[in-house]
């Protein structure tokens, strides 16, 4: 294997343990800076928001940079901000840290995928944006269990110093592996944009949004579920993680196979149905007896991490499907779209706590891939109308 699509994929595994290991970090965040937990979930919320708005901004005014420039420093900039967050005294400089890290962590994901594709050869290229998104996928299954069992005896900093050491060691092997020369077109925000007017790309767009929103309705707030809601002690957090990592990367491969083989559109259907269904049960799990329900959450986490991940490959495919020829915007789109969901659904799971308890999370985020369906739908029978008036 190319070493410098290793070292592409070590930043993005970096990136993947602090945007998901956060979740289980949250309870022992808010103790330490004073807040609440729903305030704390708006750690989550704001860096969504960032990393969705703020990552098109940022990769249209560098466009026109070398990339080895842009990954190297965007690496950097995330160490940096890594370790900003490990020594923030306050909540509000912990919320800047994190917003920090939001907008290279873009800027770092996306840069690394075209990167990954200009270094390989054609027939290679499929195989060298796997490794680069694998990071993610590792990082989900191992990393941010492991990011949560260091914060088990070393804290939540100590974690960050972690996410941070990892983050050095990407910087050093992009900069000193990759070849200079590596430049993009330059591309405006209003270019970029523009495909979103390709027919069926805005409500695919929107599905995605949806069943985003509803499993980080439940997912920012496991570490709470999983405490208070099924009694497990702090110290299972990481093997909850390490369950629906598993799940997460057997989904990962799931989705691909059956969406070669069944096809995108039921892939995703299929899958937005069973994580409704995953996700309700999440509530139902927490009305069993204490004895049982944090055994119960462990093995349903299993089940949902593999549920909820069947959908991006897939979601993928139908975005390749759906605008072929501007498949690399689409899909920094669909990236974006992914990330406001896991805004609102952060933002919406914390007024659920707020208003209604923790008992509520997963029939509330249930909902979601429903209605994510029901655009589907609605965005079918708008284009049969469409082609029988033409």
């Amino acid at each position: 294997m190319d070493i410098r699509l290793v070292g592409l994929a070590l930043g993005t595994f970096a990136i993947g343990i602090e945007g998901f290991v956060v979740a289980s970090l949250l309870p022992e965040i808010a103790g330490d800076t004073g807040v609440s937990l729903v305030q704390a979930g708006y750690l989550v919320v704001t860096y969504a928001f960032a990393y969705a708005i703020g990552a098109p901004v940022i990769a249209a005014l560098t466009g026109a940079l070398d990339r080895r420039v842009v990954l190297a420093g965007s690496a950097l900039v995330f160490v940096l901000g890594a370790l900003l967050v490990s020594i923030s005294p306050t909540y509000t400089l912990l919320l800047i840290a994190r917003l920090l890290i939001a907008v290279v962590a873009g800027l770092y994901a996306a840069t690394a995928q075209a990167t990954a594709v200009a270094i390989s050869e054609p027939h290679h290229r499929a195989r060298a944006i796997s490794v680069v998104v694998g990071g993610t996928t590792l990082a989900v299954a191992l990393g941010a269990p492991l990011g949560a069992f260091i914060s088990s005896f070393a804290g939540w900093r100590g974690t960050y110093l972690f996410v941070a050491l990892i983050g050095v060691l990407a910087t050093v092997i992009v900069w000193l592996l990759l070849p200079r020369g590596l430049y993009a077109d330059k591309m405006t925000l209003a270019k970029r944009l523009s495909v979103i007017h390709h027919p069926g790309l805005l409500p695919a767009l929107l599905t995605m949004l949806l069943y985003m929103t509803g499993g980080f309705v439940v997912y920012t707030y496991i570490a709470a579920v999983a405490v208070e809601g099924t009694g497990l002690a702090r110290e299972y957090m990481p093997l909850v993680l390490l369950a629906f990592g598993i799940g997460a990367a057997l989904g990962n491969f799931l989705g691909g196979q059956l969406a070669d083989r069944f096809g995108a559109t039921k892939t995703v259907i299929a899958a937005s149905v069973l994580n409704a269904i995953a996700l309700m049960l999440v509530s139902w799990v927490m009305t069993l007896p204490q004895e049982i329900a944090g055994a119960g959450l462990i093995a349903l986490m299993v089940v949902w991490g593999s549920i909820a991940w069947m959908f991006p490959p897939a979601q993928a495919s139908r975005i390749l499907a759906i605008a072929p020829e501007s498949a690399p915007l689409a899909l920094s789109l669909n990236y974006s779209a992914l990330y406001l969901g896991v805004a609102v659904g952060s933002m919406i799971g914390g007024l659920v706590i707020a208003n209604l308890g923790l008992a509520y999370l997963g029939t509330i985020g249930g909902l979601f891939p429903v209605l994510g369906l029901v655009v589907m739908r609605l965005a079918r029978s708008h284009r049969r109308e469409r082609l029988s008036i033409a």
